[in-house]
């Protein structure tokens, strides 16, 4: 598909970044005219992904998080974040739904769950030691 826009940015895993990427790629996906309702999918969705990167990937350190918002031709948006942390040693486990590798931080392990609700399109791929990227596509209402 054809790119129309795009944005990236690079920012640390800190929590404190983690409003200020779901801001960002609300306020890229305005450009669509999104309903409230699919701006706040789109908002809930980053949250997590970017949480999942300052929680679990970077467990106890600080490292980089890329985030890479696109509009693609037939009003999706398109978003990818990326971390080099730890990695996900089973993808398929870390997709099911309450599973969580943080029981002792009472973790619902639902972040997966709900990107995968929110949006049209979840891909997660990782390899141990080297990072994982989450992709996400929600096609947005023509009003």
């Amino acid at each position: 598909m054809k790119i129309l826009n795009e944005m990236k940015l690079s920012f640390l895993s800190r929590s404190v970044n983690e409003s200020f990427s779901r801001s960002a790629v609300a306020s890229f996906a305005l450009q669509l005219d999104p309903r409230l309702d699919e701006l706040s999918d789109i908002r809930t969705a980053v949250s997590e992904a970017v949480t999942n990167c300052i929680v679990h990937a970077y467990r106890d350190t600080v490292g980089t998080i890329e985030l890479t918002a696109r509009i693609l031709e037939g009003n999706i948006l398109y978003i990818k974040i990326k971390d080099k942390g730890c990695g996900i040693p089973d993808i398929e486990k870390a997709l099911e739904p309450m599973f969580t590798t943080s029981p002792e931080e009472e973790r619902a392990g639902l972040g997966f769950a709900v990107m995968e609700s929110f949006m049209d399109k979840l891909k997660v791929k990782s390899k141990v030691g080297e990072g994982t990227t989450v992709i996400m596509q929600k096609k947005i209402s023509k009003r």
